[in-house]
């Protein structure tokens, strides 16, 4: 209930069923959608928080099949279902989150789309440089027209768990995650994020091109494909 004794609205109930099944805490959501605490409290009690209903939905939706259990986990599941603010002009506005990659159980992220990818996906060089100076792991989304990857969705030689990291999109394209908590049984979590700040390093400071060419290199993706977009999440465990 709101304060005014009002029906909780959808992304309140939603956090509700994190905190009450989960023990969440409200700081704990703020992480997994990537927003400050305070926002997370306007859900209860100014009603807000609608733009957060589907990456929430998918998060609940994950925590109670037992695939996605941490705050870490859940906020790998609800990340491609943000969609950032825009401005009066149309810019993308400015969200209160802070950078706390090196504080264990807590991650960052970055996500670049058609346009990034084009001039080499900078802002993501920072999720990678960091991680790796901090021994951590890495995760990460990619973007592409559905037909370019080799491998069918529904099987685990292309990424432990694939099934429930695969979005439809109604451009065509589809994103599928690698590198998110696998469940009992197959396999660790996350990539060593040294070895991919080797690899950007080696493809010229070329965050996607880095990516394309794993994807490649592992029969994933069509050599002629193009990435649309790209999401890089990193942690410390």
């Amino acid at each position: 209930m709101t304060q005014s004794g009002d029906p909780l609205n959808e992304a309140a109930r939603l956090a509700n069923v994190l905190i009450t099944e989960g023990e969440f805490t409200r700081k704990d959501i703020a992480a997994i959608i990537g927003r400050d605490p305070s926002l997370v409290s306007q859900f209860f009690t100014k009603g807000k928080g609608a733009s957060f209903v589907e990456a929430l939905t998918y998060a609940v939706q994950e925590f109670q099949t037992g695939n996605a259990t941490t705050v870490d986990q859940l906020k790998a599941v609800a990340q491609p279902h943000i969609q950032r603010r825009t401005t009066r002009a149309g810019g993308r506005a400015r969200v209160r989150a802070r950078d706390v990659i090196g504080t264990p159980g807590r991650s960052s992220a970055a996500r670049a789309g058609k346009q990034h990818i084009g001039s080499g996906a900078s802002r993501l060089r920072p999720v990678v440089a960091k991680t790796a100076a901090a021994g951590g792991k890495l995760a990460f989304t990619v973007r592409a027209r559905k037909g370019a990857f080799l491998i069918d969705s529904g099987r685990r030689g292309d990424s432990p768990g694939v099934r429930r990291g695969v979005v439809q999109r109604k451009d065509g394209t589809e994103e599928r995650a690698y590198g998110n908590s696998a469940g009992p049984g197959l396999g660790e979590a996350g990539f060593d994020a040294q070895e991919w700040a080797d690899r950007v390093q080696a493809a010229s400071g070329d965050v996607a091109a880095a990516f394309q060419r794993w994807m490649v290199e592992t029969g994933r993706l069509d050599p002629g494909a193009q990435i649309t977009h790209l999401e890089v999440r990193g942690w410390v465990e």
